[in-house]
């Protein structure tokens, strides 16, 4: 008799941490398959997987990927036969289908109804890889090798019963023939622990303080790159130095971390790359590089803040977005679609165009010396989160899709 949730993610428990342990509290069979590199969950029986081999050397470009997700999707049966073996039978497969994981779980459990996060489906054109091409050239190439990143992730889909993305533009990119199983739930955010709070004074790694008060302007850029808007915040930065003598700017993220667009050119980082003609108009003195930092140092940072730069190109939406909304910073994020599913221009937060960085410019130097006007956005952009990113009704709305998938769930 079927029973129970498989979830299946390479870096489980990643999104599902939440309803995982929910599920688990309310007493309902879980078991997990995932790469053998993904962090423990001593309570969850995990089958962890590692791949036989890699990719074939010389492979046909666009085969790479494709080879690779299949290698996952056999990993990941092989996974699933064991479990099977032990008489684990799911009544449904919550699965992000991104890496492969997923393409091939049909073969153990025929019955087994599947949810699958897609999260974000590439295009050639009209997304992330042809919108900003200052680095690195479109070329057919890469329009190609977009295009074919999701070969077995739509092989995946056609098995899936329910498809979840986590915000509206994410669900869009996805093609029209899956649009009618898509369900937008965001895993969401702790909205009551994440929130406003009086802002205490920085130590900085140097032993500086900034003290409560201060200009302050953050952004949070994980892998520390263009696709974040990286380059535009730099460039940005000499005027609004200039302006607000001040003014400090702390940043965090990882400069070695490999980011979502790609390698930096010529073994470079892209700090170095996007510090590249601005440096030395930059009083260096006063830009925090922070590298990664704990969850509580990020909050405390942004407490700190007078305005807090958001970039994105059109792609997935950060956390790190929804969590400085509900501690009730005044954002300055891009006009591109995933930001306007969190911030209306002028009503909870402002929305520039990517490429404009005398606006951006402009946008600090008031946020700096005027922070009283911003107090109506900021109170707003509170409300966002509590609305659209609250990890309790993203919570609630995955236990009712569960239900709707006849999944026994106490209240």
């Amino acid at each position: 008799m079927a029973e129970g949730v498989l979830f299946v993610h390479t870096n489980f428990p990643a999104q599902f941490r939440d309803l995982v342990e929910s599920l688990l509290a309310r007493g309902v069979p879980v078991r997990a398959i995932s790469a053998n590199t993904a962090p423990v969950m001593p309570q969850v029986r995990t089958a962890r997987y590692g791949l036989s081999r890699g990719t074939t050397p010389g492979i046909f470009v666009y085969a790479v990927r494709p080879e690779a997700d299949l290698l996952r999707a056999t990993a990941a049966l092989r996974g699933a036969r064991s479990l099977k073996a032990e008489g684990f039978e799911p009544q449904v497969i919550v699965g992000h289908s991104g890496w492969g994981e997923t393409a091939l779980l049909k073969e153990a459990w025929p019955d087994a109804k599947q949810v699958l996060y897609p999260e974000f489906f590439y295009r050639g054109r009209g997304l992330d890889i042809d919108f900003d091409n200052e680095f690195i050239p479109l070329t057919e190439e890469g329009v190609l090798l977009g295009k074919t990143k999701n070969s077995v992730m739509s092989l995946a889909l056609t098995d899936a019963t329910a498809i979840v993305c986590p915000t509206p533009f994410q669900a869009s990119t996805l093609p029209s023939i899956f649009q009618p199983r898509v369900r937008v739930i965001h895993e969401g955010i702790d909205v009551d622990a994440i929130a406003p709070a009086p802002a205490a004074p920085f130590p900085l790694d140097d032993g500086r303080v900034i003290a409560p008060g201060t200009p302050v302007i953050t952004h949070i850029n994980n892998q520390m790159e263009p696709l974040r808007g990286l380059h535009i915040f730099l460039r940005a930065l000499p005027r609004v130095l200039e302006a607000v003598p001040d003014a400090q700017v702390l940043v965090i993220g990882d400069e070695k971390a490999r980011g979502y667009g790609g390698n930096a050119p010529e073994g470079k980082t892209w700090k170095q790359v996007c510090l590249e003609g601005v440096e030395d108009r930059i009083d260096m003195s006063r830009v925090h590089f922070l590298g990664r930092v704990a969850h509580g140092r990020m909050h405390d940072a942004l407490r700190l803040s007078s305005a807090h730069v958001y970039y994105t190109y059109p792609f997935v939406l950060s956390w790190s977005l929804a969590e400085a909304m509900a501690l009730g910073c005044y954002v300055i994020g891009s006009d591109t679609p995933p930001v306007r599913d969190a911030i209306e221009d002028g009503m909870n937060g402002r929305l520039l165009p990517f490429f404009d960085v005398d606006a951006l410019s402009e946008a600090l130097i008031e946020a700096c010396r005027n922070p009283e006007a911003t107090r109506p956005l900021r109170a707003a952009a509170r409300e966002t989160p509590l609305e659209r990113f609250s990890r309790a009704k993203g919570r609630q709305a995955w236990l009712d899709l569960l239900r709707e998938m006849d999944v026994e769930i106490p209240a």
